[in-house]
């Protein structure tokens, strides 16, 4: 409980004293003053985060893997953004991955106790054989989650870069990681529930983390993601618009470039690039 008392994430914000007899139009506007905040906590940590970042797109361009790992709504939004990277930019499913203390059950199912197994958290990160290549991000609100500090520790002891993410101030998973980004957002507007600004730092961060990742990557050309999966009407109506703008053509030629590469944007944007009168 000490430990508690002094975690930020922890405290009470007397603004929001009165929470219990607010009307819902009230408390909407509260929420949403208080969320305006957490963009420029994270801007305070931008000089964290660039070279994280960095290091993490380095290992990756070099044919190693994001993995995130945490727990409770920690560990959801790492799975989450993991979960996007394939759809989004065409990433093999093995290259960004996303560890929850508890496994996949903790996704829908609350598994508290599952976050106080530090040799968990290890053990799981070798059950995917992390390695040198690799990039091994841990998050955690508090920053002092043992599951998360047990596999950052593994991490490192196997010398892949590492990135601890927090939303305190010296936090302890700061001392285990190469790379420390504390996004500091204060109490919550009901306190201790990290799952409202501590949750949108750190989904607004692990964007930053694999966006930017992949578009070193070479994974966007421009501002548009050519790498997509045209995987149903919605995905293939954009890849046509996009090679129609990217290419300089209408949108039948447009779609039978895309049929002819199998509907991969990039290759169909290079190939209309190269040979325009096709």
């Amino acid at each position: 409980m000490e430990l508690s008392r002094n975690l930020s994430t922890e405290g009470v914000d007397e603004r929001f004293a009165d929470l219990d007899r607010m009307d819902v139009g009230e408390l909407a506007h509260v929420m949403n003053a208080a969320d305006r905040e957490v963009p420029d906590a994270v801007e305070r940590a931008l000089p964290q985060i660039i070279p994280a970042i960095e290091a993490v797109s380095e290992r990756f361009a070099s044919g190693g893997r994001i993995i995130y790992v945490g727990a409770g709504t920690s560990g959801r939004l790492g799975v989450l953004d993991a979960s996007e990277c394939p759809p989004t930019f065409n990433t093999r499913p093995d290259q960004v991955l996303g560890l929850i203390a508890g496994g996949d059950r903790a996704l829908r199912s609350a598994m508290e106790g599952a976050e106080d197994d530090a040799e968990q958290g290890a053990q799981d990160l070798a059950a995917v054989e992390v390695g040198p290549r690799d990039a091994v991000v841990g998050i955690a609100s508090s920053g002092r989650t043992p599951y998360v500090i047990g596999a950052l520790r593994h991490a490192g002891s196997v010398g892949a870069v590492t990135v601890a993410l927090s939303c305190n101030a010296d936090a302890e998973i700061s001392a285990v990681a190469e790379h420390a980004i504390e996004v500091v957002v204060g109490p919550e507007v009901v306190a201790g529930s990290t799952r409202l600004r501590a949750g949108t730092a750190q989904k607004m961060v692990l964007n930053m983390i694999s966006t930017i990742t992949m578009v070193r990557a070479g994974k966007v050309m421009g501002n548009r993601m050519v790498d997509l999966r045209a995987t149903n009407e919605k995905l293939r109506i954009r890849a046509v618009r996009m090679v129609s703008e990217l290419a300089g053509v209408d949108e039948d030629t447009a779609t039978g470039a895309l049929q002819g590469s199998d509907w991969r944007v990039k290759d169909a944007v290079l190939a209309l690039r190269s040979h325009p009168e096709s």
